[in-house]
């Protein structure tokens, strides 16, 4: 791995754990310093890698550059001086064992309670999954926008909210009582959903699949899964979609990296032990009465990895599953896909039918999703001329090159009916 593609892998992954570890040591309300420390860090790991040996233990390495810079920036703070006079070093005390570089070792507890930190009530739901995909996460503005079918300038308002709430908190709790746990776990497990989710069809310029993201979702998920803050079905609903999808990556790819669909995807490449641990998640997820949009999602999964074939899906309950999907969480995007689905049960124009009397939200008929679906069904159900304009719009809004290219390919060969 070259010096900028490892400073780049460890920006993602331990941007988060960096910030998250130094917010609890001295108080959330510092974020903006801990920010800045944690950015300095890694910019002199790039300059520092680029020019000597990689050190044995980057994360280590990038801790004590990190807490040093941010103790010398608190003493700088006249407001700081009795904190620092009384606690001295062991405001920032060292990791007493090395740091895995890859999954940060001790970091993992303090990663879950920064999440729950940043899912503040007194947050709009909005604030609370842009501050914690931009800090923790490592996501860009670009990209947060994107999965949140927002406005970058609308992201970087509610990013200002959310961090002006925590400059008011005075610290990260040692616990949260039960009623907060349960109050804010929707939350969080909507950031863990759009981690997973960037990187399973990722807007990345180049990398349309990052597995890192993809792990590191997975990661946490399974943290929370087993805490008694997240044995809750809907926790155990949204891993079981986690590894369902997991299931199909290796299969997701040509060999020169573009993007293949479902029909063309290799089954024998599919993961057998992913699939099994996604249906037993699955099965814990359905004990109960609770049902949520990932229970919907995880049956829609199970039913592509449980097919023979491309051919031989049970569409029907695909699309059942998009009904009740659209039931519970309305979303135009859930019409789409069940109109993707009822055009392969009952034909392109049944599903074209759902779609022709739906008012679509200004957001998504702009999007490339819309107008990609809007192409395909109106080229097979022969409207030649509206699957050309739907077509143009698709390709253009298109986030990436990966994406528009598999567009191109989709809406130039798939057959009119």
């Amino acid at each position: 791995m070259t010096t900028p593609a490892l400073v780049e892998h460890f920006f993602r992954h331990e941007y988060g754990r960096l910030v998250a570890t130094l917010s609890r040591r001295v108080g959330v309300q510092y974020i903006e310093a801990i920010e800045d420390a944690v950015q300095s860090a890694l910019m002199s790991a790039l300059e520092r890698w680029t020019y000597s040996k990689v050190p044995d233990n980057p994360s280590a390495w990038l801790y004590r550059v990190a807490s040093n810079q941010l103790l010398g920036e608190l003493r700088q703070r006249s407001g700081h001086r009795r904190i620092l006079e009384k606690s001295g070093e062991q405001v920032l005390p060292a990791p007493k064992a090395p740091v895995d570089p890859l999954l940060g070792g001790d970091l993992q507890d303090d990663l879950l309670r920064m999440l729950f930190v940043l899912c503040d009530d007194m947050l709009p739901i909005e604030s609370q999954l842009v501050f914690a995909l931009k800090i923790l996460c490592g996501f860009s503005i670009r990209e947060i926008s994107l999965r949140l079918f927002t406005s970058e300038a609308n992201v970087y308002k509610r990013f200002s909210r959310a961090r002006n709430r925590l400059r008011a908190l005075p610290g990260l709790p040692e616990a949260f009582t039960h009623a907060q746990y349960t109050s804010r776990l929707p939350s969080v497990n909507k950031v863990l959903y759009l981690l997973f989710t960037e990187g399973y069809l990722s807007s990345h310029a180049t990398q349309a699949i990052r597995q890192e993201l993809c792990q590191e979702a997975i990661r946490l998920t399974s943290l929370l899964a087993e805490h008694p803050a997240g044995q809750h079905p809907e926790t155990f609903a949204l891993l079981a979609l986690m590894y369902l999808h997991k299931a199909r990556m290796a299969s997701r790819q040509d060999g020169a990296g573009g993007l293949l669909f479902l029909e063309e995807q290799d089954r024998s490449l599919w993961n057998a032990y992913d699939i099994q641990k996604g249906l037993t998640w699955l099965a814990n997820a359905s004990q109960g009465d609770h049902f949520s949009r990932y229970h919907a999602e995880a049956g829609i999964a199970a039913e592509h990895c449980l097919s023979p074939s491309f051919q031989e899906t049970c569409w029907e309950r695909v699309a059942e599953n998009y009904a009740l999907l659209e039931s519970i969480a309305p979303s135009a995007i859930h019409r789409l896909n069940r109109a993707v689905a009822v055009a392969e049960w009952k034909g392109p124009k049944a599903g074209l039918a759902l779609l022709e009397d739906f008012a679509p939200p200004t957001w998504l008929t702009g999007s490339y999703m819309w107008s990609a679906i809007m192409a395909d069904l109106h080229k097979r159900c022969g409207h030649i001329q509206k699957a050309k304009r739907f077509k143009e719009v698709a390709l253009q809004s298109a986030p990436s090159p990966v994406i528009r290219t598999l567009l191109q390919r989709r809406l130039e060969n798939k057959t009119i009916n």
